[in-house]
């Protein structure tokens, strides 16, 4: 008996439903409301989510500070026909309750086996489909556990995010015996390179290599990584992982005649119109989203726009040094540090509220922490890691930063100190300089830091951090706080406040 079904899988769609990244107006091959027309749903087919919905645009960030817009992205799943969700890292970032409401507008099942409630009871177990042609399909989901480093705890203080994997392995032998299929949504990558099994990561953030490794899924749908990964088998588990931000979804095609499984997958793109009938019931508040960006909230003297990653990461820029200056503000911290986004355009001369939600489009707040001058040279020296040398002794960004996943935004800004990085020096040896106001900084000094909650988390790896005295966890969002910033003044004069050099001339 040939059994066959089809999966459409979407992840990391931070909230681009339209066709636009929001740091300008011009249409781009991108968003859910220009891949869902693709999806040709019938009784043996399910179109599957994989986490991490609700924060990241312009529009996610409108209604969340307009909750009477409800939820967009609900009602572009509801229309789709969505089957099940899993959660993501980010769909936690307002807290629990804008979750919860989220997912109660949601027709969708969401599946998160390692979100448990207080008393550790499953809150989203794993659920058997039937579908038309008989076939029973066992869907589970799971959550990377680093929710637990990254988030604030008063988000999900009502809640115990459990290891992924143990709660994996069981709900798989739990549901295995009553299915034909089995599926794991998971919402975390992979820690090892998947052709050549190359360790990519020591922790416990991603473990989609180990899951296929030591469980037997037939399928694996991963995300959080934003790394494309075409459809293969990995120790016998069928692998799945799309980019972000709608820019691309998986068809999956399953055939079971007796107890063969064959699959196949293709790489949807986003190319057709958007669904006319959805984008005029959501165009009313796209509309005022665009409106919110081009309203214009302040004015510096000359343009800060951002320029090539490495040039900016060599040379500083002049969006760094704004940023700077607001954080050094507002918490009064001796030295502060700065992350831009992997997409961080910068702000024009006449700034408008897209400049800034285009260049922090993060949810970070400002942290204060108290640091010695031997932490700092730590914390410091491990920022170099981001660069590298080539054969010809020309300085690249590492590798590791740009695949699997690309992280900009893990290299750091120092503002309030003057320091040198020699790259041919031993990593822990490549500070050569470091002052505080001509004064070089002594291993016993003390200094107060501010940076953003999640690089005070470790977040990066940068567990340093975690040793430091908190002196302000911070209650504003740095966006709020830029917004604030360029406000308070008819025109903000750009300072000049970087002052550090990498050395790269190796004899």
């Amino acid at each position: 008996m040939k059994q066959q079904m089809k999966i459409y899988y979407t992840s990391d769609v931070h909230g681009y439903l339209f066709p636009t990244n929001y740091a300008d107006t011009q249409e781009k091959d991108m968003g859910l409301l220009k891949c869902i027309p693709n999806f040709k749903k019938d009784e043996n087919t399910l179109i599957i989510d994989g986490g991490d919905m609700l924060q990241g645009s312009a529009l996610a960030t409108y209604c969340q500070a307009h909750p009477e817009e409800g939820f967009p992205q609900a009602k572009v799943l509801n229309y789709a026909g969505y089957d099940f969700v899993t959660l993501g890292n980010h769909d936690v970032n307002y807290g629990t309750s804008y979750l919860y409401k989220y997912l109660e507008a949601l027709d969708a099942t969401c599946v998160c086996e390692n979100l448990l409630n207080a008393d550790q009871t499953k809150k989203f177990p794993w659920t058997i489909k039937t579908l038309a042609n008989g076939l029973k399909v066992g869907i589970v989901g799971v959550v990377t556990d680093y929710i637990n480093v990254w988030e604030k705890a008063e988000n999900i203080k009502d809640v115990i995010i459990s290891d992924p994997f143990t709660a994996a392995k069981q709900a798989l032998e739990e549901v295995k015996s009553h299915v034909d299929l089995t599926i794991c949504i998971y919402h975390g990558g992979f820690e090892r390179d998947v052709q050549s099994g190359t360790i990519l990561s020591k922790t416990s953030e991603n473990i989609g290599y180990k899951i296929c490794d030591e469980l037997d899924f037939d399928i694996l749908l991963t995300g959080h990584q934003h790394l494309l990964i075409e459809g293969q088998l990995l120790h016998g588990t069928y692998i799945v992982q799309p980019s972000s931000n709608a820019q691309n979804y998986f068809e999956i095609n399953i055939e079971k005649v007796q107890n063969n499984i064959e699959i196949t997958s293709t790489i949807g793109k986003p190319t057709t119109p958007p669904e006319p009938k959805l984008t005029g019931e959501l165009q009313p508040v796209e509309t005022k989203v665009q409106e919110w960006l081009d309203q214009a909230i302040g004015k510096l003297n000359r343009d800060a726009l951002a320029k090539d990653k490495l040039e900016m990461a060599l040379h500083g820029t002049p969006v760094v040094e704004l940023i700077g200056a607001v954080q050094l503000q507002a918490s009064k911290a001796q030295i502060t540090v700065v992350s831009l986004a992997n997409t961080s355009p910068g702000f024009h001369k006449n700034v408008t509220m897209r400049d800034v939600i285009a260049t922090y489009p993060y949810t970070n707040q400002l942290m204060t922490l108290k640091i010695t001058g031997a932490q700092l040279k730590q914390v410091v020296d491990k920022n170099a890691d981001y660069f590298s040398l080539d054969e010809q002794n020309e300085v690249i960004i590492s590798p590791s930063y740009l695949y699997p996943k690309i992280e900009h935004y893990h290299f750091d800004f120092f503002v309030g100190i003057d320091y040198t990085i020699d790259l041919c020096q031993k990593v822990g040896a490549r500070v050569t300089e470091l002052r505080y106001k001509n004064q070089s900084i002594k291993d016993t000094d003390e200094f107060t830091i501010s940076l953003n909650d999640y690089r005070a988390s470790g977040g990066g790896g940068f567990p340093t951090y975690l040793e430091c005295p908190v002196i302000n966890e911070g209650a504003e969002e740095i966006v709020g706080l830029i917004v604030d910033y360029i406000q308070s003044q008819n025109e903000i004069v750009l300072p000049k406040s970087l002052n550090y050099r990498v050395k790269q001339a190796c004899k």
